[in-house]
């Protein structure tokens, strides 16, 4: 828009340009507020689509935790402990409260553990310790 066209060129000189007593057209009471606010009431225009509301995915399996262990978490547990008939040591981890067994660490205690559900490397690993593993149907 041209400048000799503006209200504001036209008033020069008288003060409040049109808008009344002093002070009027200033601040923010006339614009319904500072930045965004009001946008849930009188402004609502200006926070659409995505200001408002809920956005996204967000996947339901992870939303609960698995109690886990970890193999050598495991090999330090069994020899605290005694073996039993033919030196292998049985090892009920669903009754300890653990639903999986990650293969971290090292194990060289034969160990037959009984678990919810384990990784292939920590499988692996308890079976060339001499162990096996037991996966529970759950």
């Amino acid at each position: 828009m041209p400048t000799r066209l503006r209200k504001h060129r036209k008033m020069r000189g008288s003060r409040t340009c049109g808008f009344g007593r002093i002070g009027q057209h200033r601040k923010s009471g006339m614009s319904g507020g500072k930045g965004r606010a009001g946008i849930h009431k009188h402004k609502w225009v200006q926070g659409q689509p995505r200001y408002v509301g809920k956005h996204g995915f967000r996947c339901p399996t992870s939303v609960g935790e698995l109690n886990t262990i970890n193999v050598g978490e495991l090999d330090e547990m069994a020899k605290r402990l005694s073996a039993g008939e033919g030196g292998v040591l049985e090892i009920d981890l669903e009754s300890m409260g653990f639903d999986k067994l990650l293969g971290s660490g090292k194990i060289t205690t034969p160990v037959r553990v009984k678990v919810g559900s384990c990784s292939k490397l920590a499988e692996e690993k308890v079976r060339e310790a001499g162990g096996e593993v037991l996966l529970l149907a759950g």
